[in-house]
Order: C-alpha cells, then structure tokens, then sequence
C-alpha cells in the first residue's frame, strides 16, 4: 500500500494540474475549430474573435503555469478527507470525459432530432414590418428569401393573393418531417442562432411532396424551388405549402445557421 507521503504527493499533483490541464486542452480544441472553420457550429459569429482571444489567453495563463516555479510549503499538510477526495476525483473525471468527447466526437450540426424536441417556427417573428417588406419586395429580392424570411410571412398571413409572383428560389435547408403528416409533408429547415447553439431554434417552411422520404431521407439538405399554394393535406392544419417545382439535395454549406 502506498505510504500516505506518496499519496499526499500525488494527490497533490492531481489538486494542482487538473485544472490547468483541461483548461488548456479546451482552449487549444477552441482555437483548432476556430482555424478549421468549425466554431461557428457552436457560436454566433460576432462572438469569434472574443473566443478565439479568450482561448489564446487561457493557453499562454496555462503555459505559465507550467514555468512558475512552486514553493513546497504545502508538503507537510495532511490530506483532505476521503469523501473531499472522491468529489474532486469525480468531477475531474467528468472535466476529463467532456474534454475527451470534444476532441473523439466531430463538430457536427443541431439535426431533425433538436428540431422536434423545439417545435419548428415557435419563434418566428411577428414582424409587420418584415411582412410589408416583403409584400412590396422586388422580383430580386424576393429570389433572395431564406427560410427566416418565408417562415415570418408564412406566419403572418395565409391569403394566398399574397403569394401571387412570389415564387421561392433556391429555398436551403435540411429536410425535417411534418408532425401532422409525415408521408405527404416535410419542412426546408434551419436553425436561427442568437448567442450560441444552446439557444438554436429551428425556422421551416412547409413543403407538400407525397414520398419525399424515400428521395430525401431526414436530415439530408436541400435546395426547393416552388410556388405557394393552398395545402393540399387533409391531415395537415397547415395552411400554406410551398409546391416544388424542383428539389435538389446538396452539401451541407459551410454555415448551416442562420445569424
């Protein structure tokens, strides 16, 4: 067994490196997402440079921490009480396994699975001013509608007159099922970031096209290109659908979020 020296050693090491250590190691897995494009799956863009500078300050702190040389007057002290050891062995196995899974488990984006835990346009806006924009809006601009745009429209009015000469174009997205009628309707989804992912919530539009499943499996992303029209479901209590005129599945873009 070893002599409580030893221990007293060693636990001693773990009190003093472990957070040091994580702390490092998180902020170099910050700035290689940072570098590889990858952070802004997890934060608002306009948060960035912040995070990127915060990190770099975290590295050199832990650097210096290493390079200081440490007074051995806590040698003589006695060690804490087995159950103040647990906890802290504990919790810096839980800071050692989340810092394992950043760096196993790849970056990836909010799926059709946080989609329908957070119902889809929850949070779409109830912008008049967005709706009278848009009803004056020029051929152009309307080709350059994404799904906040649609969503917020969709969300305000349901006269189909509206919709007269307002195709959508190139309307991208990830492919989410309808609740009300999965075989005949999906929604182009995205999810609009204020702060960070935490806070995501996913915007849609609706898309009416029977046996979308077998073509564009959930999750798959997408370019439609429709006309608005009454929805033909009878299952769905959607008014509004967008009939597609074409469907394509492409990449996932560099910025799956809207900002």
């Amino acid at each position: 067994m070893p002599e409580p020296s030893t221990r007293g050693g060693a636990w001693r090491a773990v009190q003093r490196w472990r957070g040091v250590v994580i702390i490092a190691i998180m902020a170099a897995i910050t700035l290689w997402l940072a570098a590889s494009g990858q952070l802004v799956l997890y934060i608002h863009p306009r948060y960035i440079v912040f995070t990127v500078v915060m990190a770099l300050i975290a590295v050199i702190a832990a650097v210096a921490a290493v390079a200081t040389p440490r007074k051995h007057d806590d040698e003589g002290m006695p060690l804490p009480a087995p159950r103040s050891r647990a906890v802290g062995l504990a919790a810096a196995g839980l800071a050692a396994v989340f810092t394992l899974g950043m760096v196993v488990i790849p970056p990836a984006t909010l799926s059709t699975a946080t989609a329908e835990q957070r119902e889809i346009n929850a949070t779409a806006s109830d912008d008049a001013e967005t709706l009278a924009a848009a009803s004056t809006a020029d051929a152009e601009a309307v080709a350059n509608f994404t799904v906040r745009e649609w969503s917020t429209v969709l969300r305000q009015t349901s006269d189909l007159a509206f919709f007269d000469g307002k195709p959508a174009t190139d309307l991208l997205g990830f492919v989410t099922a309808d609740p009300d009628d999965p075989e005949s309707l999906f929604y182009v989804s995205r999810f609009a970031v204020t702060c960070c992912a935490v806070d995501a919530q996913p915007l849609g539009v609706p898309v009416y096209l029977p046996g979308w499943a077998e073509l564009y499996p959930p999750d798959t992303w997408v370019q439609v290109s429709g006309d608005f029209d009454s929805n033909p479901s009878r299952s769905s209590t959607t008014a509004i659908v967008l009939i597609p005129d074409a469907v394509e599945a492409v990449d996932q873009p560099s910025e799956p979020y809207l900002f």
